[in-house]
């Protein structure tokens, strides 16, 4: 699905981001795989940039590897997040700003300092929310802040930058990453039991849906939403 297409992929050392290296990379693409986290996927048809995603310094490195080693980009996944759970009140400035940052700055700077290469290779943009951009759960407000802007962002740069670029927005939900390892066995079996597939997702399913929407096979796709959430915002336990 992504013969001779040059990816990257961002928040690229675990979770999403890992699967999505590994479908991509399965596609037939060559990845540039960012992550702060130095322990980034080690393979062929993969190249490393560490570094922090909400610095301009770093989009500019990625823009010049991409030209200097592979003479295009076809696709962006902005996938790099962070989350300081806290309700407003108690949320330091710092954590929010940081949030922010990460979560959709990083976005902003992307598109800013690779969107002349996209636009040559008719490139496509895949962005990650979160289903806290249409639900609001207690003690995460950059975190919704944040994603909720992605979803709104997804679409302007989606006009903005058609018809030459695509950018589509994907919403995963309860997704079995390591961000789960701290929360309680009870709370994994009530939020497995709020989604109509009665299970957590896994990684590689979200990534499934990425390649899709980085791949050809979405062309007439643009300034959209998907969720992946086995229906997690579908279901309703009250009258």
């Amino acid at each position: 699905m992504l013969s001779g297409k040059v990816a990257v992929v961002t928040g690229a050392a675990g979770g999403i981001g890992a699967a999505v290296v590994e479908r991509f990379v399965a596609e037939g693409a060559r990845v540039i795989a960012v992550d702060v986290a130095d322990q980034l996927p080690d393979r062929a048809g993969v190249l490393t940039i560490t570094g922090d995603v909400a610095e301009a310094a770093i989009w500019r490195r990625v823009a010049d590897t991409a030209r200097a080693e592979f003479g295009r980009l076809d696709v962006v996944h902005s996938n790099a997040s962070v989350t300081v759970r806290a309700p407003a009140h108690e949320l330091s400035e710092r954590d929010w700003d940081r949030q922010i940052a990460v979560n959709l700055k990083a976005t902003y700077l992307a598109v800013h300092e690779c969107v002349g290469l996209l636009r040559e290779a008719g490139g496509a943009v895949v962005l990650s929310s979160s289903v806290h951009a249409v639900v609001g759960l207690p003690g995460h407000p950059a975190y919704a802040a944040a994603k909720g802007g992605l979803v709104a962002l997804g679409r302007q740069l989606a006009v903005e930058y058609g018809p030459h670029v695509r950018v589509n927005t994907v919403l995963p939900g309860p997704i079995l990453t390591s961000a789960w390892d701290d929360v309680s066995e009870a709370d994994r079996v009530r939020s497995v039991a709020a989604t109509a597939a009665g299970r957590f997702g896994r990684p590689s399913e979200v990534a499934a849906a990425v390649t899709f929407l980085a791949s050809d096979e979405s062309s007439y796709i643009t300034g959209a939403c998907l969720v992946v959430d086995g229906g997690w915002t579908a279901m309703k336990d009250s009258a």
